[in-house]
């Protein structure tokens, strides 16, 4: 069966980038639809509000559709939207430089029962994960987005290294870096 007569659901990465290029009604949105959760985790790592973090997501998804052509596929499609995302988040992280929009206020968040847990351990948990952001988006840019993939996304050093365009022991290094700079600026307490 050919390629344009199978269900979108059931092609491969390939054949997917394929049938966008084609103007395959639909193509293009499973793709969307199969990472845009990933690429959204992502960018709030980067940013630290759900505002900002659903405008660069779609920006990511409109510079992919734009720069599809160029998709070689040597990397997977996620791989590809996170080299995508990384560059995104960074140019907008650099270019707003105030903490004040790196995070949102504590009040902008939306608590969920956590099984039980008490309003002020909520609270507490809260303001150290507001206070970690803000020195996450304190660190060299490299050094950042290395920090976010392996901790957060669980990259691999040669799945960061493959994003960032660098080299396994580069990103190792960034890594071990990130980590005593956010040492430093979390203090001994962690």
């Amino acid at each position: 069966m050919a390629a344009a007569d199978q269900p979108l659901a059931d092609l491969d990465e390939r054949a997917l980038v394929d049938a966008c290029l084609a103007n395959q009604p639909g193509a293009f949105d499973l793709i969307v639809e199969r990472h845009r959760r990933s690429v959204y985790q992502l960018c709030y790592r980067f940013v630290g509000n759900h505002e900002d973090a659903s405008d660069l997501s779609q920006d990511v998804f409109v510079r992919a559709f734009r720069g599809l052509r160029s998709f070689r596929g040597q990397s997977s499609i996620a791989t590809w939207l996170y080299r995508i995302g990384v560059n995104v988040c960074l140019n907008r992280v650099s270019a707003k430089t105030t903490l004040g929009k790196l995070t949102e206020p504590i009040e902008d968040r939306q608590f969920v029962d956590a099984g039980g847990e008490s309003a002020s351990d909520r609270i507490l948990k809260e303001e150290r994960a507001a206070h970690v952001r803000a020195a996450i988006a304190q660190l060299p840019p490299t050094q950042r987005a290395t920090l976010i993939l392996r901790t957060y996304h669980e990259m691999s050093h040669q799945e960061i290294a493959s994003i960032l365009g660098s080299s396994v022991g580069a990103v190792k290094a960034n890594f071990f870096h990130a980590l005593a700079n956010l040492k430093k600026l979390l203090g001994e307490g962690i």
